[in-house]
Order: structure tokens, then C-alpha cells, then sequence
């Protein structure tokens, strides 16, 4: 799930910063696009989400990297 859509239907942006303890700003910096997803974040929105926005929707230029640490094999 985009973190766009998460934040529209299950959660407020602001909530969610309070769990990854950074501003709403950063968390709306992201979502536009101005600012990336900071790899070493990545996570810790998967965790905050419940895995309902995983790291391979948040970076998918890391997918080689996403698929090493799960022990999978990146998408094609």
C-alpha cells in the first residue's frame, strides 16, 4: 500500500510521526515527493504500519537490497 493511501484511510500523518518520532512535515515531505524515504526508515514506517506499507512501495530502487534482508529474490 502507497503510505499516501495509508495515511488517507488508516491512520493520520501526524500519528504516524509521533510513532517514528519525527515531524509531520518530514512525513508530508515524503508522501509529496520532496523529499525520499530515507533507506535507514524504511523499516521503521513498515513496523509503524503494521507491514501495511512495506519498504519495497517506499524504495523500490532498493528492491535488491529488500530481497537480501528478507531472504527473497527481488521482483524482476
Amino acid at each position: 500500500m502507497k503510505l499516501e493511501t495509508y495515511l488517507s484511510e488508516v491512520e493520520s500523518a501526524a500519528s504516524l510521526a509521533a510513532k517514528l518520532e519525527v515531524t509531520p512535515s518530514f512525513i508530508s515531505q515524503i508522501v509529496t515527493g520532496r523529499k525520499p524515504v530515507p533507506a535507514e526508515r524504511c523499516s521503521e514506517i513498515e513496523r509503524a504500519t503494521g507491514g501495511a506499507v512495506t519498504c519495497e512501495e517506499l524504495r523500490p530502487d532498493l528492491a535488491d537490497h529488500w530481497a537480501y534482508l528478507r531472504g527473497t529474490q527481488a521482483a524482476a
